[in-house]
């Protein structure tokens, strides 16, 4: 057996190059493929606060999670929140901080923010626009100062926003269900 490739040394090379013949899973749904994640039409970004909007990428409701990208123009702040599970980050363009902690997350950083973390995102007023594709897990769970529950956001309370926008802005409410597995 060849250990750099995981297709056995009996394969040939018509073989290696040979689609897989029978059906996928009836169950499986089918894949997403967003061609422009940084879209063209400005409508496809759904606000969230002064100068913050979100894109969605995908509303996975089986399992709770969601992917999309978050953009700040000028100057802007993400409602302080806490994280039940973790959430993955990669910066595309601009930089970003939390207030709670003393690092910076620049063009090119990934970031993992652990279950339980509470953060305020803020993009300071030097950087003219951040965009950063997050997943998250679970909800945003916004809170006070002292952690007093002011509400929440979750993979439905998403698609409901963005249901909601984008029957407003002419794309039709219908718009969403493309991303939503």
């Amino acid at each position: 057996m060849n250990t750099t490739s995981p297709m056995p040394v009996a394969a040939t090379t018509e073989e290696r190059w040979t689609p897989y013949r029978h059906p996928q899973p009836k169950e499986s749904p089918p894949e997403l493929i967003v061609p422009n994640v940084i879209p063209a039409d400005e409508r496809v970004w759904v606000p969230v606060d002064d100068n913050v909007w979100f894109r969605p990428l995908l509303f996975c409701v089986s399992r709770g999670y969601w992917m999309n990208l978050l953009k700040v123009r000028r100057a802007g702040v993400l409602s302080r929140h806490r994280h039940p599970l973790p959430v993955h980050g990669y910066v595309l363009k601009g930089k970003w901080r939390y207030l709670e902690h003393d690092w910076v997350a620049t063009e090119g950083s990934y970031v993992y923010e652990a279950p339980g973390e509470t953060h305020t995102l803020v993009v300071d007023p030097d950087v003219e626009e951040m965009i950063t594709m997050f997943q998250v897990n679970g909800a945003m769970i916004y809170v006070d100062p002292d952690g007093k529950c002011l509400g929440y956001d979750d993979v439905f309370t998403r698609i409901d926003k963005c249901r909601a926008h984008y029957a407003e802005n002419g794309l039709g409410a219908d718009y969403v269900d493309q991303f939503i597995r």
